[in-house]
Parts: structure tokens; sequence; C-alpha cells
């Protein structure tokens, strides 16, 4: 039986971070030029060009027009230390901060759809297709937390799919902040099944935009469903707080 596509992909991207740390590469290094790698790894430069791609959107390496592919310094994340170290502390002294980062994402998740449908390759599109088909296996297993996740990680698959590594960096910093903030509730979210239809709804209709290149389907697309997040996030946030209320009436 044949290896899917992303499964191939996967594979080749394992062997080329282990192919960087058997040859004991140092920070700042330039790793060999194209044709040699591909032919020591025995895969095509197409194929090894889009492993690279997703190294240097990983923040693993850098690559210079011109000028080869480096293995990038491994300091703290980029994400962490500009968006969610600051951010994070903001949310502990007030947790309403949270809204604040539902609203970024309505523009941040609108610019990711819009540039996947313009940019996303054909390795981009078979790992858009499994996170999705991933959000619906693991609802299917009755685990909210999974869910949650899954969902996350479709989110992150448009936003890799853009091609831009600031947009990415951005989504995960805020991903770990709405995963911190608001756990308890996107838990919620995806328990009940009225709520978890809507989204598997909207998730299929952001899907088949990027897939089909309608960049302008896809931000609409994209702005509807985080609206929609948005609002049902708040609303469960408050049912949630009204409940604390009525535990803490005396008896």
């Amino acid at each position: 039986m044949n290896s899917s596509p992303v499964r191939v992909a996967e594979s080749l991207i394992s062997r080329l971070t282990s192919f960087i740390d058997e040859q004991r590469f140092e920070t700042g290094m330039r790793l060999p030029a194209e044709r040699q790698l591909a032919a020591t790894l025995g895969v095509s430069r197409s194929s090894l060009r889009e492993a690279i791609q997703k190294l240097v959107s990983a923040g693993l390496l850098v690559s210079k027009p011109g000028g080869g592919t480096f293995l990038r310094e491994r300091h703290q994340p980029w994400a962490d230390v500009q968006i969610v170290a600051p951010l994070r502390e903001l949310v502990i002294k007030d947790p309403d901060y949270r809204y604040d980062i539902l609203e970024a994402r309505h523009s941040i998740e609108a610019s990711t759809a819009w540039y996947a449908a313009l940019r996303a390759t054909g390795s981009d599109k078979e790992q858009l297709q499994y996170a999705f088909d991933a959000t619906l296996r693991l609802n299917e297993s009755e685990n909210p937390d999974l869910a949650a996740q899954a969902d996350v990680r479709f989110h992150l698959a448009i936003a890799s799919a853009s091609h831009n590594v600031v947009l990415l960096q951005t989504m995960r910093g805020f991903f770990e902040l709405m995963q911190s903030s608001v756990r308890q509730t996107r838990q919620r979210m995806y328990s009940q099944q009225v709520i978890f239809s809507k989204l598997t709804e909207q998730h299929f209709t952001l899907l088949e935009a990027i897939l089909a290149g309608e960049a302008e389907k896809a931000r609409q697309a994209a702005m509807e469903h985080i609206g929609f997040v948005h609002t049902t996030i708040k609303t469960l946030h408050e049912d949630e707080a009204r409940q604390a209320r009525i535990t803490r009436l005396p008896s």
C-alpha cells in the first residue's frame, strides 16, 4: 500500500531534522547545497524544497535567497517573547483580555485564510484535509479536549499554508493563550453537538474555499467562523460566571 503524500512529507521532514542532528550542525552553519542534500537523502529536489520550507516556517532553518539554507539560532521562540509572555500577564491580571485576543483573531485569520487560498501547495492542501478529517474523528472519540486541540491544528495548518512566518508565529502565540485562558469553555464547545455541528460546517466551508483557491470566499468564511467562536465563548463564559455566583449564595 502506498503512503499518503502527507506521511511522505512528514517522513522527509523527520529524516532532514535527523540528518541535521547527526551531522552536529551548529547555529548559523550552512546546510549542504540542495542538489547534494537531495542526493544524500535520496529524494527529489522539489520534495526537499517543501521540507525545507516547512522547517523554515517552524523556525528551525532560515533560507537566504542566493545564499543557501542555514540553521537558525535556537533561542526562546519569537512568538513567546514578543506575543505570548506580555499578553499572558495581561490575561492573568484580567481574564477579559481574552476577548481582545479573539478580536485580533478576526483580522489575523482573515489574512491567513486569504493567503492560504492563494499560496497553498499540493502538500499544504493534503495537510489541511488531514487536519479537517482529524477534527471529525476526534469528536467521535467523545473527548472534547482532544477535539479542541484538533481545531487548533486545523487553524495552524491554514496559517502554515499562508507561507507567512509572521502570521504563523502570531497564530501559534494566540492559540497558546487561548488554550490556557479558555480551556474549560472550549471543551464545552466541543461537548455540545449543536455547537460542534456548526463549527464543522464552518470549517468545511473554509476548507473548500482554500482548496478551490477562492481567496475572498476564504476570508469571509474565516471572519464568520471567528465571529461565531467569539460569540459562543462569551456566552458560555457568562453562563459559567453566573453558575459560579449561584454557588456562592448563602444556604
